[in-house]
């Protein structure tokens, strides 16, 4: 329970301190997403040092990041359909979620064949 609290408390600080960096730009569009991912990110990685050790951060910083080459990729198909061909957003973005784990099993493949 108390590492919930920890969660909650270190992310509660981290989400505030991202959404005053993101009242800085515009369009004023990117304060979700810089208040949301590397927030989470931050508090999660900070949890993991305090619990276990920069090893396992490490990890788990690399599957992060990881997977956040597997969501551009995602976004970016996402968008250059809906753009180039007109179709409804959920038709699109459902099916592309295929991508979006395609992508990301096949960079985790690559990474951890590497690693062993």
């Amino acid at each position: 329970m108390s590492e919930l609290v920890i969660r909650f408390c270190v992310g509660g600080a981290i989400v505030s301190a991202f959404a005053l960096i993101s009242d800085l730009f515009k369009p004023k569009t990117f304060a979700g997403l810089f208040g949301a991912a590397p927030s989470v990110a931050l508090a999660s990685l900070a949890l993991v040092i305090s619990k276990q050790s920069t090893i396992v951060a490490a990890t788990e910083a690399r599957s992060m990041a990881l997977g956040a080459i597997a969501l551009l990729c995602y976004a970016w198909l996402v968008s250059w359909v809906v753009m180039r061909f007109r179709l409804p957003a959920l038709k699109v973005a459902v099916p592309a979620l295929l991508v979006w784990m395609g992508v990301a099993a096949g960079l985790w493949y690559a990474v951890l064949g590497s690693i062993e």
